[in-house]
């Protein structure tokens, strides 16, 4: 019975978890999890979370486990899901719902997969509160180092730690270097608030901050406001981002996707044949073919065709910096809810939907100068286009703004951020802004082999000089010798390089599918190419 251990126990944990158990060849799986409940994930932890965050995603994305998270919500008490404010009677697939309860649907599944998986024969181990201190590959396999526990030997080794944020340890009361650093335990005064970033991670930081302060009401018309509370009302917060424009609601589209026409796999596999010189451009000229395709009235009113891979980033935020944030969000609020209800899909929103994860594959084949285009242009795009809001959380926005709470500046390319004893600064365009208490809400950045926080196999993957680790197609390090085929690195951060929109949760069990490849056979070529996932 092969040995297994697989270290962080959320989505792409669990998902790793299931394809393995749907191999049906029992084997011998040790679970770690920092935590003190596995299978839930930071993400969607009620410790890293409030009420008031919702996951940007709908049942209808989420690929299910033993059971779908509709099905699950459903099987729920009405009593239950009030507390979160969702109504038992109007559950549907396309909603988007509070991120502690998805956390409550993935340790719900993990439970019954890991009693599944007794019951198939599996030997699981699960170890809570436990945390991997070191990861190290030897000859006959790999040695895991926990707080817990012996050091013990495995064939194979998961590492699914998922997002990477700064340790509390390094926020204080007046700064925080992420929204997930001390901020949801921090008590945050009626002040000046400003939090850097303008998308989901930072309306997230908002609504840490105002969930102290006030509470939102739907009024008669299902419209949103806010009420402080008594005592709130030096309460100011001011999102801030090179751009100052605010994400778009989610719109609706056919879900699963409907196939690309132009962008397909043998076209990408064709291009990237062609060479790195040019294939930017290449892409780029196919991505225009599939949007004219879906779109020729569109295509027309912004000149497509006299486009190229950098002009079309200004064409497509052009309109949105034209106008104010909030006065945009609004219309755009308007028009994707009478879409929705019509069930109305704009055709171009939806082909560069559908192609961001197609012309991903393309990135580690880029040169350094179309690597840099492609991060500041079409990268921008598809980010901008997948990374949709629900429409609750431009309604609660909208809200703030009404209550004059919430303020948006574009700080433009060139600005200079000092943070002091007890307040921080921003200088940009001229203007200078103080805040009592400062939130760094960019995300997560990609991360190289120095960011590792196991000793040993940082060790010994630097020994290649390489930045970036090589993985093969079921994601199992590839180089040194030592580690090939021992080590499956499925903790997206160090993935992020080579696949820049690889943080889904569609993402996470493509991952899992790939990496239960492994134990019946070795990678047969680097995740430079097209992914294995089975639909």
């Amino acid at each position: 019975m092969n040995k297994i251990a697989i270290v962080g126990t959320g989505p792409t944990g669990i998902y790793t978890l299931l394809a393995l158990l749907k191999h049906q060849t029992p084997l011998s799986i040790s679970l770690y999890e920092q935590s003190n409940e596995a299978g839930v994930g930071m993400p969607y932890s009620d410790e890293e979370n409030s009420r008031l965050m919702l996951a940007n995603i709908a049942s209808i994305e989420i690929p299910p486990i033993t059971s779908s998270y509709l099905d699950w919500l459903r099987q729920q008490s009405v009593e239950h899901l009030a507390r979160y404010g969702v109504k038992h009677a109007s559950l549907h697939d396309r909603q988007f719902l509070p991120r502690i309860l998805l956390g409550e649907y993935f340790r719900d599944q993990f439970l019954r997969l890991v009693d599944l998986a007794d019951k198939q024969g599996f030997n699981i181990t699960v170890h809570e509160s436990c945390q991997v201190k070191d990861v190290k590959a030897t000859t006959d396999g790999v040695v895991i180092c926990s707080d817990h526990n012996d050091p013990e030997h495995f064939d194979l080794a998961v590492i699914a730690t998922g997002h990477v944020w700064p340790d509390a340890q390094s926020a204080s009361r007046t700064f925080f270097p992420s929204p997930w650093t001390g901020l949801m335990e921090a008590k945050i005064p009626a002040c000046n608030v400003g939090i850097l970033g303008t998308s989901l991670s930072a309306i997230d930081a908002a609504m840490a901050v105002v969930a102290q302060h006030g509470r939102f009401v739907l009024d008669d018309a299902q419209g949103v406001h806010f009420e402080r509370n008594e005592g709130s009302q030096d309460l100011n917060i001011l999102l801030m981002s090179r751009s100052g424009i605010l994400p778009e609601a989610d719109f609706y589209c056919p879900l699963p996707y409907e196939p690309l026409s132009i962008v397909t796999a043998e076209a990408l596999e064709q291009c990237i044949a062609d060479g790195s010189a040019g294939l930017l451009d290449r892409i780029f000229m196919l991505i225009v073919k599939e949007i004219e395709l879906a779109d020729p009235v569109w295509s027309k009113e912004v000149a497509l065709s006299s486009l190229n891979a950098d002009s079309f980033t200004d064409v497509w935020f052009a309109a949105r910096k034209k106008h104010d944030p909030f006065h945009w969000a609004a219309a755009n609020l308007e028009e994707v809810e009478r879409n929705k209800r019509e069930k109305h899909t704009v055709a171009w929103r939806y082909a560069i939907l559908r192609l961001h994860e197609a012309v991903q594959e393309i990135v580690p084949w880029l040169d350094e100068k179309d690597r840099e285009r492609f991060n500041n242009g079409l990268a921008r795009v598809f980010i901008d286009n997948y990374a949709a809001i629900p429409s609750q959380s431009i309604r609660r926005l909208l809200a703030l703004r009404e209550a004059g709470i919430l303020n948006i500046r574009a700080l433009g390319q060139d600005y200079q951020l000092e943070q002091k004893e007890k307040m921080t600064v921003i200088r940009a365009q001229g203007e200078t802004y103080k805040f009592d208490v400062f939130i760094d809400a960019r995300g997560q950045k990609a991360l190289k082999i120095k960011d590792l926080p196991f000793p040993s196999l940082r060790d010994q993957l630097q020994s290649t000089s390489e930045e970036i680790p090589d993985v093969g197609d079921d994601y199992t390090l590839q180089a040194p010798d030592i580690v090939r085929g021992r080590i499956a690195l499925a903790a997206l951060p160090w993935l992020m390089h080579d696949q820049p929109f690889v943080q889904g949760l569609t993402a996470c069990a493509e991952i899992g599918q790939c990496v239960a490849h492994a134990i019946s056979r070795p990678a047969t070529r680097l995740r430079r190419r097209l992914p294995c996932y089975e639909a």
